[in-house]
Formats: C-alpha cells, structure tokens, sequence
C-alpha cells in the first residue's frame, strides 16, 4: 500500500496529500473549528486554580468561621489571627504564582516540538499548533503527539511500552495506528493525524492520572498526616474548653468563647503547609534561575533524599559531539562485485571510506555516532535498495546498495566472534576511552530481527569523546555528600570504564558487560550493590537496574537524553533529562537541565536540601506550638479555670517565635541530607517541648492566681514564660546556630521586649512586665522552662542525629 492509497483510507475518506500535507487555509479552518491538538497541560494550574488551592481548605473554613465569631464577641485585638491567615494565604498565592509563570517560561524552551509537513515544506511547529490531518515527521526520539495512521516507514520503531506497558519496541508499516504518547526509538516515518486534543488516547491517560497536584509527596503526606490528626482533636477539646469555662468556670459566655477560639485556634499549625509550599515554589524559582526546568513539584523533596544517581556516559560524563579518530583497516574479504574490486590497500582504504560514508547518508535520522563520520566521509552516491536503522536493543545498523552488496556499522561485540582478531584490538582501543565500531559486509541484507552472523569485518572505527572539564568536580561532590554514583551505558564497558575512571567514579577498573547480568532481580540487586560502572546496557536493563537499586533500599536518581533512557527515567524517583535530548526523554523526566550542564546537579541537590531540611527545622516548633496548645485546653478544662491566655497574646507567641523567624528558616542555606524518619524525628522533638511549654506556663499562671493577681497580670505571666520558653524551642530547632539565625531570634526577644514595655504596644496587647510578684514567677519559671527544653533536646538527639 503507497502512503498516498493509505492515507486516502483513513476513516474511510480522503485527507491529506502526504507529499503537500496541509496547506496554510487548511490549518486555518482546522482551527477555527476547534480540530487543533489543544489538550490542557497536566502540570500547569490557572491563577485561579492556585487561589482556590490555597484559599478552599478545610481548616481556612473552620479558622474563618471562629475569626467570624471572635469579631462579633472580643475586642479587635483578639481578632489578628484571622488577619494573619489571610496575609499567609496571600503570601503563598503570590509565591506559587511566581512559580508557575517561570516554569510556564520555561516549559516553552523543553517542549517538544514536532516537524509537520506544510505546503510541501517541513516546519516546525509547537505541539497545541498540530491540527487534524496534519502530516508529522517523525524521526528518531520524538515523542507522538497526536494519534494518527503511518503514512510511509523507514524501518520506523515505536516504543509504546508508557501506553501499554509493552516494552518491546513494536515495528510500523503504512497503515498502522500509531498513538500519542509513545515515541520512536528506530529509524524514521511520516504519520497522518487522525484525532488530536482530549480526543487522542494518551490525553485521556494524562488528565485522569498526571493532573498537577503540589501534595504527592513524603514530607507533605506526614504534616498533613498530623494535621488530619489534629482535626479530630480540634471540636472535642474545643467542645470541652468551653463547657468547662461557661458552665463549671461560670465564665460570662463572650468571654469562655473567647478563651475557646483561643486554645482551638493554637491548636492548628496553620502556617507549616503553607511555609512548605512556599519553600518549594521559592526552590522552583531558585533552580529555574540556574536553567532547570522542575515539571513535578515534588521533584524538589525528591532531590534531598536522593542516595544513588545514575548518569549515562555518551552526553552526561563526556561533552556533546563526537569526531573521527582513524579508521583502521581489517584483512577481510570484500564482498565479491565488480564494483568492489579492489587490487591493492589504498583502493581497499578508499572502499571502507566510501562505505562508511553511504552508511551514514542512509540513514535519514544519523545518530551523532553517523554524524560524526559523514562529516569525515562524503556519500559516494550509492544507491540505497534496504536499510536497518540503528537501535539501542541491536546496536548496530545497516544498508544494502546496488551493487555494493550489505555493510553494517555497529559494536564489535555484537557482530563479531569472541575469538575474532579485531576483538582484541577493539579492546584496547576502547581502554583510553573510545568509542570503537566493527564495519564489515555481509552476504545476504541484515535481519533486524535476528542477530548478526557471518560478518566480514573490513574495518574498525574509532571515534573520540571528550571528558566534560566540570565531570570529576561533580562526581567527587556527590561521593563527599554519601550520594553513589553509578554510570551505566550502551557503549562498550571498557570504554566506559575508561571515561568514568576520568571522571573519578569509583569501580571504574572492573567494569561490567551487562550482557552478563543476570535476569533475576534479586541476582541483579546484588551486583548493582558491588559494582558501578556498567557497558552495553540495553533500555530493558537500565529500567530493570533501577528496579534493582530500589530492591536494595536506594532512592534512585536517573539522569539521560536518548530514547534509550526513557524506561529507566520514568522507573526511577527522580529523572532528569538533558535539554537537548530527544522529546520522549524531556517529557517523562521531572527535572530537565535546559542547558545540557550536568555540572548543575550539585546546587540542584543543595537546592533540596536546604527545602527539605530547613522545614523539618520549622516543623519542630509548629508542632511544638500544637502541642502546648492541646495540653494547655485540657488542662484549662480540668481545672475549670479561665484561659491563660487572650487571643492576641497567642498571636504575638505565634508570630514571634514560630511564623517570622520560621519563614526566615524555610529559606535559609541547608546541605544535611533528609534522612527517613521525618514524622517520628519531629514528634520527638515537639512533643517533649510542647509538654515542658505548657507546663511551665500553666504553673506561672496558677502562681500568679494564688498569688492574689489579677487576671490580666496571671495572663501576662503566662504569655512571658511560654515566650521564653518558645523560645529555647526556637534556638534549638535552628542548630546549628550562626550570627544569621542568632541576630533573627535576638530581633524577635527585641519585639517582644518592645511589646512589654512601649505603652502603646502594652496596652494594645494586654501585655506588662513591672516589679509586681508575677513578673518575677513568669521570667523565673520560663528560664526554668529553658533549661529544661535544652536537657531534652540532649536525650532525644541521641534519636533524632545519625550517630
């Protein structure tokens, strides 16, 4: 069937010329009848979307109902919770926003952009522009787009293994369906579309289950976790707290509600999801500045916990391009045509040179492999009658020419004997690094199922590429930050040991065939753990590599740019793609280096880091503030007595010892690696502070009461001894301590101490500290509290530190 006759057949009426393809009023109406690819972006959310995802939650609505009601009965003063809120809210719009609109910049450069053919013309067009009946052209490593029917293939090879779950690639001829989201790994085709947009199979896969949610990750899960806890607690002691004041206290109502809203409100670590948010957005903007495209939120927790990185040789250790070294000629026999008489060792040399040169212009998408020797070799003009494109599953390619007879290019190991001659001289050349290619003939056209047999090889092929200057600064960074580094590649495992020696990477001196891997996973997960550098690497074996490195407990990261990547990266918990690499690859990856710059990767890991450690800094003392809220409310409700503290006061605790310096501490410089255990860590640091916090308040306010003191001077002393000890809680939490995180935590004693004693502030807060008894109980009784939080920050560090 001709690609003209196929396309014709498309869902049985005519369409488009295959040669022509649409012409510019086509598209035009196309469009205006809403027939173009226009499918929503699964990682992208609207501003308004951003607003109602941090404005439409559960506890905004029960906060907001209680600042409702604080307005109707207490004094504007014990309202600026709610006012709080409401700037935190708006703080993290604005940040997420900032966010999306860089990444949104930024998607634009790593976008795939397919090749369609228009008005006999080839252009390339953004992925939304392709519209029904468009003509695509499709080369090795694009990504479909749209589905549609193969118009005409040239050994064009599809992996459609992210759809099905297939992972052999599965060969096209004219007339097979060919759908959207999978991606080419071999040779080369035209495809006409037959449905784009919502309508196209992988848009229906990507809106149910790659919508673009900010949650999906370990650190969010547990705070949330603790929050979902809260909320169970939140109306029972809410309910309780007030019984106890209004009934058995006899406290007049407006004021038991007061005191209620109070306690429940302290309850809730409204801030720490939100300060989570923003250290993420702000760490998106930060890598989006040093040209890292982050596609998946959670990519950022991802990148702190990572503890194995897997980096592909050719692109990622080595620079981009490859040149010719030498081709050295074999003793072969050549194949027997008068075109191919050959009497003496110059005429040999100019054949091999000839053929290498019809090899590479047969091919219609040269990998940089065939670019680099046609830019050494002309085509000769050989007439092309069949071709096998190359693959990264055979490892080689091949092209039979009228009568030239078939040539194939490809690694020695895949078509050459064991006890052949030239294995042993590929060998060595491959020892300082190269890149080495048998060529040779056969006597029957190659098989692209079957393996190579009986090759006569004329030649062997060198090709050089260059260690990256940045590539052992980068490897040595992550064996000093505990990261393995494993390099894991197609090419041959000498000439990868042999580049990753270069590089510093350690086990480079025994590296290993994977031809000889065993196919067992846990027989494998044995061998990733004692060795790191792998050569001749198939797509099957990276991914099953990573399932293996996962069998051993690692978090895995995966760095590549060809096809041959795309099953590992997508198995992996982070990939990262390289920005020039093939659209399929740029696609499944989270993290995309838009500047082909592996040096990056360290300030990326720092990047996590600092995010993931530095909110585990500003859990501890949300947490700690929960905690001596809870204990507070039901102690208040045993013992029947008048909240210990006015609304206001708490917002000032909350405000100066937990929001300001915490937003401060979510953004500060982090390089300690999150360890597992982030829930169990903070509670042990939270539960024992919150107790010593509440307790030690609660006996200031019970000493002062039996001291005589009037209420407003019991609820003074209360607020001082929790400030004091908050914040103890505080300087703790912020270890290791410099003159950045001590000058913020001395700002805030100074706004406090301004509180307490300039008149204005004192009155507006309720708030005093004279030379009354209770003043010296309140400051007394919270350095005591002090003390105490440091003795059991001791103990439990001894849980919470790696030894």
């Amino acid at each position: 069937m001709s690609a003209r006759d196929a396309a014709v057949q498309v869902d049985g009426r005519p369409t488009t010329d295959p040669d022509r393809g649409l012409t510019a009023a086509e598209v035009e109406q196309r469009v205006a009848e809403g027939k173009a690819n226009d499918a929503p972006d699964p990682r992208s959310r609207s501003l308004l979307d951003i607003i109602k995802a941090n404005t439409l939650t559960w506890f905004n609505l029960v906060i907001g109902s209680m600042w409702a009601i604080m307005l109707l009965v207490a004094p504007f003063q014990d309202s600026l919770f709610g006012f709080a809120i409401v700037a935190n809210t708006l703080i993290g719009i604005v940040q997420e926003y900032r966010a999306s609109r860089v990444l949104a910049r930024l998607s634009l450069i790593g976008a795939a952009r397919p090749t369609v053919r228009r008005d006999g013309l080839d252009v390339s067009v953004a992925a939304h522009e392709v519209v029904l009946d468009d003509v695509i052209v499709l080369s090795t490593g694009d990504q479909l787009v749209v589905d549609g029917i193969v118009l005409d293939s040239a050994g064009l090879e599809i992996d459609e293994s992210l759809l099905t779950g297939e992972a052999d690639p599965v060969g096209k001829a004219v007339g097979d369906q060919a759908m959207s989201g999978s991606f080419v790994v071999a040779g080369s085709g035209r495809y006409v579309a037959t449905a784009v947009g919502r309508a196209s199979f992988a848009s229906g896969l990507t809106e149910q289950a790659k919508k673009f949610h900010l949650t999906n990750s370990e650190l969010r899960t547990a705070i949330s976790g603790f929050i979902r806890s809260i909320s169970f607690l939140l109306l029972p002691i809410g309910a309780l707290l007030l019984f106890s004041q209004a009934v058995r206290a006899d406290i007049p109502i407006k004021d038991a509600i007061r005191g209620t809203i109070a306690g429940m409100v302290t309850m809730v670590p409204e801030g720490l999801v939100l300060l989570t948010s923003i250290a993420m957005a702000v760490a998106v903007i930060r890598l989006a500045a040093k040209r890292v495209l982050v596609q998946d939120m959670p990519a950022v927790e991802v990148l702190a916990r990572v503890d194995v990185v897997c980096v592909d040789k050719t692109g990622t250790l080595t620079q981009p391009g490859m040149h010719l070294r030498s081709v050295i000629p074999v003793n072969a026999v050549l194949p027997v045509s008068p075109a191919n008489d050959v009497s003496s060792s110059g005429q040999q040399q100019g054949l091999i040179e000839d053929a290498l040169g019809a090899l590479a212009s047969a091919q219609t998408n040269p990998n940089p492999t065939l670019q680099a020797i046609a830019e050494a070799h002309r085509h000769p003009g050989w007439q092309v009658q069949a071709s096998v494109p190359f693959s990264s599953a055979r490892k080689w390619s091949s092209a039979t020419f009228a009568g030239r007879g078939t040539w194939v290019l490809g690694a020695p190991e895949m078509l050459l004997a064991d006890d052949h001659p030239a294995r042993a001289t590929a060998e060595a050349l491959a020892a300082d690094g190269a890149r080495v290619l048998a060529l040779g003939t056969l006597e029957q056209p190659a098989d692209p199922e079957q393996p190579i047999t009986g090759l006569s090889c004329a030649a062997l092929v060198v090709i050089d590429q260059r260690l990256r200057p940045d590539a052992a600064q980068t490897v040595q960074y992550f064996l000093d930050q505990d990261v393995t580094v494993k390099v894991i590649s197609g090419d041959n495992a000498t000439t990868v040991g042999a580049i990753a020696a270069q590089a510093g990477v350690p086990g480079a001196a025994d590296p290993v065939d994977a031809r000889e891997l065993p196919e067992s996973t846990e027989e494998l997960a044995a061998v990733m753990a004692e060795s790191s550098v792998f050569g001749r690497v198939t797509p099957l074996q990276k991914q099953a590599m990573v399932d293996a490195l996962h069998r051993n407990g690692a978090t895995v990261a995966m760095t590549g740019d060809g096809v041959n990547d795309v099953l590992a990266l997508k198995s992996a918990d982070l990939g990262i793609a390289m920005g020039s690499g093939s659209s399929a690859t740029r696609a499944v990856a989270q993290l995309v280096l838009l500047e082909d710059r592996w040096a990056v990767m360290p300030s990326v890991v720092a990047e996590g880091r600092r995010v993931l450690g530095n909110i585990e800094r500003v859990s501890d003392v949300f947490l700690t503030k929960s905690f001596y809220a809870i204990i507070t409310s039901v102690a208040t409700a045993i013992f029947a007595v008048e909240f210990p503290f006015l609304p206001r006061h708490l917002t000032v605790i909350g405000a100066l010892t937990i929001g300001i310096p915490g937003f401060f501490l979510a953004l500060m410089p982090n390089t300690e690696r999150f360890r597992p255990g982030f829930f169990k860590r903070v509670l042990l640091f939270s539960a024992p502070a919150g107790m010593i916090a509440a307790a030690c308040a609660f006996t200031s306010y019970g000493l002062a009461r039996s001291l005589g003191e009037p209420l407003p001077s019991c609820q003074s002393a209360a607020t001082v001894t929790l400030f004091i000890v908050a914040t103890a809680v505080l300087l703790q939490s912020a270890r290791p301590l410099n003159l950045l995180r001590i000058g913020i935590v001395a700002l805030m004693i100074v706004l406090f101490l301004g509180i307490l004693f300039i008149p204005f502030f004192s009155q507006f807060f309720a708030l005093s500290l004279g030379p009354e008894r209770y003043a010296l109980i309140s400051v007394s009784v919270g350095l005591v509290g002090a003390v105490l939080v440091w003795v059991a920050t001791l103990v439990t560090d001894r849980w919470r530190r790696p030894q």
